[in-house]
């Protein structure tokens, strides 16, 4: 029996996706769960695995086109079945929705434009190239690959992309990457229907770092600044479990795990990875794991369960300078901290001003599932974990 393949809806944000790289032709024979093509959601690359065995025997999308989601890409089936019903839904070579950039073109139509490539000759790239240059709006038909056999690589379309970027005249539209597509439909459906508070501290840092430098002093991992702030929330948070909560529509649905959502700066956006359980793990643990979430972030390599689902949500903007901001919430959680730079500043201490160490927390509330009071003392709980913080190098008791 046939298997129609479609562009999948890899997460509740995804609307539509970019087909990088057929991993196979028509006419190849296919397994099922082998590898068929590479893709690019709103959020990473992923691949895309085949359901049923058979043979390749349509392909409906070129290299490089945006699709949305729920359409017809490809027909698997037997060599001599015939296909026709599984094309009946009247989709053809031109299922792509053709909203990709127009800078962006497909490998296939990149080869045709005038660039000293001779017309029809395929341009040699890697998926991630692909994808980079899509985002950036560079025509991988006017590069020079630097790669094996000249193959173009991501570095190329990088120092291209500066250049293109520099390029670009006042008043030119640059066309929105999917993750930015992304961002501006969540960021829209949060902080219209939401009714968001906020609340601010002012933490004393001194003890904190004292805490870091003695990781630094040891052959443990070094933890950073976010990974001190991920132990100290989920200390905060294990005791006080009414802001590990979410609105429902109908119920505020409490969570037993805490799993904490890092926002992770990209060029044309922001991911958050999730750090799961972090009420059961050690700092050294959570350094560890965070590190390597953030590192596969920056390259577009997280599944969507890597990324969503997050209970509590930590944004760091301290290592830019920035003094205070405000988060938006994303759903489903009802409180997310927004974190500064830890500062030089005069402290009044016993009626003597003294230099310390000070960093600006806001936490952002959902105000349908929390109220003031409830917010107040979670941060006075985080704000006095990181005041005193030998707990941070506590072990987990597991229960």
């Amino acid at each position: 029996m046939a298997s129609r393949v479609v562009m999948p809806k890899l997460t509740d944000t995804m609307e539509e996706g970019v087909l990088l790289a057929w991993k196979k032709h028509e006419g190849d024979p296919v397994h099922a769960g082998e590898v068929i093509a590479e893709i690019e959601t709103d959020k990473a690359v992923m691949d895309l695995e085949a359901f049923a065995p058979g043979v390749l025997r349509k392909v409906l999308v070129h290299d490089g086109e945006t699709v949305q989601s729920g359409k017809l890409i490809a027909v698997i089936a037997e060599a001599d079945e015939d296909i026709a019903s599984a094309l009946s839904d009247g989709v053809t070579a031109a299922a792509s929705t053709g909203t990709g950039p127009k800078s962006a073109p497909s490998t296939d139509a990149a080869a045709s434009v005038s660039s000293g490539r001779p017309r029809g000759e395929r341009v040699l790239a890697s998926p991630r190239a692909k994808a980079l240059a899509a985002e950036r709006g560079v025509e991988l038909s006017t590069l020079t690959g630097t790669g094996p056999g000249g193959r173009i690589v991501e570095d190329d379309v990088t120092a291209a992309s500066a250049s293109v970027a520099h390029a670009l005249p006042a008043g030119t539209d640059q066309p929105l990457s999917q993750m930015r597509k992304a961002i501006a439909r969540s960021t829209v459906q949060s902080k219209a229907p939401v009714p968001h508070f906020y609340l601010t501290v002012d933490i004393d840092m001194e003890q904190a770092e004292r805490v870091r430098d003695e990781f630094k002093q040891s052959r443990q991992p070094h933890p950073s600044i976010t990974d001190v702030l991920i132990k100290a929330a989920a200390l905060a948070l294990k005791r006080h479990p009414e802001i590990n909560v979410s609105f429902t529509g109908e119920a505020i649905r409490r969570y037993t795990q805490i799993d904490i959502g890092v926002a992770v700066g990209m060029d044309d956006g922001l991911i958050a990875p999730v750090v799961r359980n972090c009420g059961g793990k050690t700092l050294a643990e959570i350094s560890v794991e965070t590190k390597q979430l953030i590192e596969r972030a920056r390259h577009k390599r997280l599944s969507p369960q890597e990324y969503t689902g997050a209970t509590f949500a930590i944004s760091n903007l301290g290592m830019f300078d920035v003094d205070q901001f405000i988060a938006l919430l994303m759903p489903p959680q009802a409180a997310s901290i927004a974190v500064g730079a830890i500062r030089d500043v005069p402290v009044v201490s016993r009626g003597a001003v003294v230099a310390g160490r000070r960093m600006k927390v806001t936490l952002s509330c959902d105000h349908r599932a929390l109220d003031g009071l409830m917010g107040a003392q979670f941060l006075k709980e985080f704000k006095r974990v990181l005041e005193h913080p030998e707990e941070l190098l506590t072990p987990v008791v597991t229960p």
